[in-house]
């Protein structure tokens, strides 16, 4: 492990790490375990991770201004609604970053790989109310050209303090670094995306067919949704920056119903099938049957993962949809949208429909996390993959328990839509039951 540079202070060494692992920490036990043994069972030291990521990018940063090339990157933060910090993510370093603030790219990179991309990104912040959208000033107007660039660009900030802070890891955002308010922000040329540019320039456009038809265009979901953390899109009057977890979520939930409602339209699939996908140590396993649109999402942690840390036993939750969509926003959060995106475009892609629901397995080398991206990216990564197909349920479970370590029956006492379709018959189900039935005596129906 590198050398600690002695400016570094217990203060700022403890800004890195969240509330779980500083109690971990007062316990004791990572001093016995000094991230060699792994007493907390996870498959990888997340102290060391994040320190030594943080380590190397601290001497980059330890000023007041800060020069780079931004991804570009844009952050609206939450806390102090309405009155919130908008900014951008600049990096010390120049050249082509786009990587940096690219999850669509990230497929089959290590976490390690993910948590140095983004701890290089400062965050610089900069007050203001979410309606001033038009009226915030310099540093706002530069933030949202960001937003809408289409390459990186070279970015000069100047801070009224030293950057600080922890690697930020979210459920639902990607991770970022430490942060500074900013006193100034000068921005180099800027290609700015010519579809983003439309959809702001068009202030009578709605925000739900602005977001829809850039998607169609093929205009990355990432950056449909940094543009729309930064007002740009809806009517003129009702503009405003939008949190980016809030964002993120929106714009997954927007095109994923509008796909869903195409999806409708087209015929039900002729098998059942089972598609995955593995990274991180989460495997996902997509089950498609044949049936009209359904849709489920359930998550099992075991013990000593993120989210189920003090647990002896695994646990499983999840949220669910028949075909009218549901009415309440799912408890398992923004990774249902996410993963609810990616199968609706699959779907649509492939002109069917399908019942379907996602069994995601996470296993203790999901060590922290890395935002709902990996949801939607690797639910799109099984869906690309040649499925296995089944024509029976009994089949079908028998192989997911070949590829998933919690008992099936686990699963399906969880599960909404597969206890639909194993107890639930349909008229195709009596069609094909008259079908295959012996003629009455006399040849009557």
């Amino acid at each position: 492990m590198m050398d600690v540079p002695v400016r570094v202070q217990a203060q700022e060494l403890r800004s890195l790490f969240d509330a779980d692992t500083e109690r971990a920490i007062a316990s004791g036990l990572c001093i016995q375990c000094r991230g060699a043994k792994l007493l907390c069972g996870k498959a990888r030291c997340p102290i060391l991770v994040r320190h030594v990521v943080m380590m190397r990018t601290a001497p980059l940063i330890d000023r007041f201004d800060l020069d780079g090339s931004s991804p570009p990157g844009v952050f609206v933060g939450r806390i102090g609604y309405p009155k919130v910090f908008v900014g951008p993510l600049v990096p010390p370093v120049h050249g082509d970053t786009e990587i940096l603030d690219t999850p669509e790219d990230w497929l089959g990179r290590t976490m390690d790989d993910i948590v140095g991309f983004r701890s290089q990104l400062v965050r610089g912040m900069h007050r203001t109310h979410v309606l001033d959208v038009e009226t915030g000033g310099r540093l706002v107007d530069l933030t949202r050209e960001l937003a809408l660039s289409t390459a990186s660009a070279e970015v000069e900030v100047g801070f009224t303090r030293k950057p600080a802070g922890r690697v930020v890891l979210d459920d639902d955002v990607q991770p970022f670094g430490p942060s500074a308010p900013l006193r100034r922000l000068d921005v180099g040329t800027l290609r700015v995306d010519r579809d983003l540019d439309r959809a702001y320039s068009d202030t009578d456009l709605l925000a739900r067919p602005a977001v829809v038809d850039l998607y169609e265009r093929g205009v990355l979901v990432s950056k449909i949704q940094r543009a729309f953390s930064v007002g740009a899109f809806g009517v003129a009057r009702n503009r405003r920056f939008v949190p980016t977890r809030w964002s993120i979520t929106a714009v997954d939930d927007t095109i994923g119903k509008e796909l869903r409602e195409r999806v409708k339209d087209h015929p039900l699939i002729n098998e059942i099938r089972v598609f995955e996908s593995i990274g991180f140590d989460d495997r996902f396993l997509v089950v498609q049957m044949p049936r009209p649109w359904r849709y489920e999402l359930i998550e099992a942690w075991y013990p000593d993962t993120l989210w189920n840390p003090l647990g002896r036993e695994v646990v499983l939750f999840g949220d669910h949809e028949g075909l009218e969509g549901r009415t309440t926003y799912a408890s398992i959060g923004g990774c249902y949208y996410a993963a609810r995106l990616a199968v609706a475009e699959a779907l649509l892609r492939e002109r069917r429909q399908a019942a379907t629901v996602i069994l995601r397995e996470t296993h203790p080398g999901y060590i922290m996390p890395v935002g709902v991206w990996n949801v939607r990216e690797h639910v799109r990564d099984a869906l690309r993959r040649p499925p296995r197909t089944f024509t029976a349920m009994a089949e079908t479970l028998a192989y997911l328990a070949t590829r998933l370590d919690i008992p099936m029956a686990r699963y399906v006492r969880t599960s909404e839509v597969l206890k639909h379709v194993l107890y639930q018959r349909t008229f195709d189900d009596y069609d094909l039951l008259a079908r295959d039935a012996p003629p009455r005596p006399g040849g009557g129906p």
